[in-house]
């Protein structure tokens, strides 16, 4: 199997500039290449299923260009919809959304909701961080993360895409791939009990892990 354990190395999209000519080119790929995976589509529409947890508030770690959060708000106007990234709040969001700058480890403490949701985002961090982070989800009642699948498959399927990306994705996608989970891990690391927490694990054969995790 490969590979066994959790390789969590520094991708190079994350120690560049925003402006940088790479940096914009692995965007628009990350763009191209969530059409296919679709994480940010389940997203929303899980959440949908789930309104009146929804109705207490949403937030999503690792916003980025906002795409999830302009889903969230457009289907479910009425909700609060938080967005907590490094960057600046895009331009052109709905201002009905809230954007939180900075660190989320520290923007989203004390914070609670109804949904917490992270597309492509957790496998960035190590096992301490997620167990910290695991430890600042009391007050959520669903969590929804869509993440790579750590399997040989999902790293061959991740090479099709090579004539269609930059040499920043050629890069990145393996390396995201390998700091992946397996189902069963992302519970464990994030410390769910499992007398408070229902799990539901979807491995995709595009090579993502659908978690979503809710209150017993």
């Amino acid at each position: 199997m490969f590979p066994l354990t959790r390789i969590v190395i520094p991708e190079i999209l994350d120690t560049l500039d925003a402006c940088h000519p790479d940096a914009l080119r692995s965007r628009r790929d990350l763009r191209r290449l969530e059409w296919f995976l679709g994480g940010a589509r389940w997203s929303a529409r899980t959440a949908v299923e789930h309104r009146r947890d929804a109705e207490k508030g949403i937030f999503e770690l690792g916003a980025g260009g906002g795409d999830l959060c302009r889903k969230l708000a457009a289907s479910m106007p009425e909700c609060t919809v938080t967005g907590l990234d490094f960057a600046a709040r895009p331009a052109g969001l709905n201002p009905a959304v809230q954007w939180r700058s900075g660190d989320f480890f520290q923007t989203l403490s004390g914070s609670g909701g109804g949904i917490l949701a992270g597309n492509l985002i957790l496998h960035h961090f190590s096992d301490e961080a997620l167990h910290t982070l695991g430890g600042m989800l009391a007050g959520f009642r669903v969590l929804l993360f869509s993440e790579p699948l750590r399997t040989s498959w999902s790293l061959r399927i991740s090479r099709l895409a090579h004539p269609f990306v930059g040499k920043v994705t050629k890069h990145d996608m393996p390396a995201s791939i390998r700091a992946g989970f397996r189902p069963g891990e992302l519970a464990r690391l994030l410390g769910l009990e499992k007398s408070t927490w229902r799990v539901s694990e979807i491995p995709r054969i595009t090579g993502v892990l659908r978690f979503k995790a809710w209150r017993a």
